[in-house]
């Protein structure tokens, strides 16, 4: 079920800070080890998702329901903030934060663009080809 933008921004900028905060409490045990480490980036994309649901929401509410995120200010912003976060953690939470924020991305991509983006009318053709010259 879908909420509407006000609490999809309330919900998703909660819960960052709870992440955050989570990832800041839990700092000596997300650097003790290579996996740790790992889930410390992985927490960090997980931000970073979540920035960004909050960002957007908070445009949709101020700039009406069709604005878009783009990818200089809103989706660099999120990914600074999120690697920032991590890299509070440790430097390899930062660095597979990026990776996974960027495979986050993609896959957040391709779920809008076969949700929102309109159907394409393919022109029909009435059989005959001219030749150009």
């Amino acid at each position: 079920m879908a909420v509407s933008s006000s609490v999809s921004f309330m919900l998703a900028f909660t819960l960052s800070i709870v992440l955050f905060a989570g990832m800041q409490m839990y700092k000596t045990q997300l650097s003790s080890s290579q996996p740790m480490t790992i889930l410390g980036g992985w927490l960090g994309s997980d931000l970073f998702i979540l920035l960004l649901t909050a960002i957007n929401s908070f445009e949709n509410m101020s700039f009406g329901k069709g604005f878009q995120a783009k990818l200089i200010p809103e989706v660099a912003i999120a990914l600074v903030v999120a690697v920032f976060a991590s890299g509070l953690v440790h430097r390899v939470c930062a660095t597979t934060c990026v990776i996974f924020s960027m495979v986050g991305l993609h896959y957040l991509n391709k779920l809008s663009i076969s949700k929102y983006q309109a159907p394409v009318a393919v022109p029909m053709t009435s059989g005959k080809v001219k030749k150009r010259n």
